[in-house]
């Protein structure tokens, strides 16, 4: 990879990178963290990357590396002692949507959130997920369905929520 492919290569996926580690853990300092540190480990590895594989290698470097600090932070936290949210709505009152669809989002497993962000939010295909995610196709395709289940079990009905 020459010095103008990774500059493009910054032009190109920063902010989708950026994004994608932000939908997964809403803290601004530690998504920016995330993505100096993937752009920076692929310019130190960058005679060893092939520039159509570069985002595939940011995606895969940031997801791993924001899976680390997640387990970091639980790690070095208490117990949370804030009592969970209900499991679904049926208040008839509440229509902010996109708000439930994040609250959800949180209550999948970090694999699953990822998958899903990829696949529906990112529009990544099953093979292009498994390659970053360091996962099978057959794996993703059950944690994508899995995710899904659990978002509509969670949700609920449609009708309920709007």
């Amino acid at each position: 990879m020459t010095v103008k492919e990774y500059n493009k290569s910054v032009d190109d996926f920063s902010d989708n990178v950026y994004r994608f580690i932000m939908s997964n853990i809403r803290n601004e300092d530690m998504a920016r963290d995330i993505v100096q540190d993937a752009y920076e480990r692929l310019w130190n590895n960058h005679e060893k990357v092939d520039a159509r594989k570069v985002r595939s290698y940011l995606f895969t470097t940031a997801h791993n590396r924001m899976i680390d600090m997640i387990r970091k932070r639980k790690y070095e936290q208490q117990v949370d002692e804030t009592p969970e949210m209900s499991a679904s709505y049926h208040d008839d009152q509440y229509t902010d949507l996109h708000e439930i669809l994040k609250e959800a989002l949180q209550n999948l497993s970090e694999i699953q959130r990822s998958v899903i962000l990829f696949r529906d939010y990112e529009n990544y295909s099953y093979k292009e997920i498994a390659e970053m995610t360091e996962l099978t196709e057959s794996q993703v395709k059950v944690y994508i369905f899995r995710a899904r289940q659990s978002l509509k079990t969670y949700i609920g009905s449609i009708e309920a929520v709007i």
